[in-house]
């Protein structure tokens, strides 16, 4: 975008906006074996994010994803996911991220600042975001769009089960990718 076309995007971004779950895909990804790398996402989550677009560092957003909700294309790993192994959804059935802090980091880029809570744990996180536009939808929606990315290790949250591999290694790595592909419509 251009600087007066991210000025006219930010200045419409300013106001409340609900998370559109239809639209958005809260994604991760784990090597596995060390050799390959592993993708799901959560299908159930709620969110809303309230924009300043004349100072986006007064931005927040709060984010709640259903555990239980969470899908790999596998159904034994997903279920093994969901286990006191992994997530416990059991105990634990929701993760959270509820904003810190937001700082400019380009023209149309941020750092979001948060709190992450996984399995009852809260670590600090920052996600790198991109501003992919505002625009009206056929419906009459106004909406925006976010991508954004962050890594995490998941042993900082109390994720430690594992398992060597006899040629060195283990089955799952400690580092995730999150990342984020956000529609949210606007809020009267």
């Amino acid at each position: 975008m251009t600087a007066t076309t991210t000025e006219t995007v930010l200045t419409a971004a300013t106001g409340t906006w609900s998370i559109d779950p239809s639209h958005t895909r809260i994604g991760f990804a784990a090597k596995h074996a060390m050799v390959t790398t592993v993708r799901g996402q959560f299908n159930a989550f709620t969110g809303t994010l309230v924009l300043d677009g004349g100072s986006p560092y007064r931005s927040t957003a709060t984010v709640e994803i259903d555990a239980s909700s969470f899908v790999s294309g596998n159904e034994d790993r997903d279920n093994h996911v969901k286990s006191a192994d992994f997530l416990d959804v059991q105990a634990y059935p929701t993760l959270t991220f509820e904003a810190t802090s937001v700082r400019a980091s380009g023209v149309d880029t941020f750092v979001m600042a948060g709190d992450l809570t996984i399995r009852g744990t809260t670590r600090p996180v920052e996600i790198a975001a991109e501003l992919e536009g505002v625009s009206t939808d056929p419906f009459g929606n106004d909406r925006i769009g976010f991508t954004g990315t962050t890594r995490i290790s998941r042993k900082d949250f109390g994720l430690t089960w594992n398992v060597a591999l006899e040629a060195g290694g283990v089955l799952v790595s400690d580092k995730v990718t999150i990342s984020l592909d956000v529609s949210a419509i606007k809020q009267a």
